[in-house]
C-alpha cells in the first residue's frame, strides 16, 4: 500500500512535459506527451513536431540554426536514451551536410551519422 506521501509524487510524474516545435514559425513549445494526440501551433494552427524532452530551441531570429535544427528534427529528434540526454547534435548546416555525406558514402542510416561526435 503506497502511503500518501508517495501520491502527489506519482500525479506529478504523469504529467511531464516534453516539446514541441513549429518550424515556420520558429517556435517552440513545452506541452504534455500524448502519443494519440496531434498538437497544432497556436500562431499558424500548423501540426507541431514532436522534438523531444531534451530539446533547446535556437533564438528565432537564427535562420541557419532553424535550417540545421529541421534537418535534425526530420532525422529523428532529440529524446534521450536513458539519462545520457539527446547526445551530440550537429549545430551548423557544414556539420549536417559533412554528416550526411558520410551516411551516404558508408550506407550508416542518417539517423546515427547525424548524432556522431566526430567523423572517421
Amino acid at each position: 500500500m503506497a502511503t500518501p506521501l508517495c501520491a502527489p509524487y506519482a500525479q506529478a510524474m504523469a504529467h511531464a512535459k516534453t516539446s514541441y516545435v513549429c518550424l515556420p514559425c520558429r517556435a517552440s513549445y513545452k506541452q504534455p506527451y500524448d502519443r494519440e494526440r496531434w498538437r497544432l501551433c497556436p500562431r499558424c494552427a500548423g501540426p507541431l513536431i514532436h522534438a523531444g524532452s531534451a530539446f533547446a530551441a535556437p533564438r528565432r531570429r537564427d535562420t541557419a540554426a532553424w535550417r540545421t535544427l529541421s534537418v535534425l528534427l526530420n532525422a529523428g529528434g532529440f529524446h534521450k536514451s536513458c539519462c545520457g540526454g539527446p547526445g551530440y547534435r550537429p549545430r551548423t548546416l557544414r556539420e549536417v551536410r559533412a554528416r550526411l555525406k558520410y551516411a551516404e558514402r558508408t550506407g550508416e542510416p542518417a539517423s546515427r551519422a547525424l548524432v556522431r561526435y566526430e567523423l572517421p
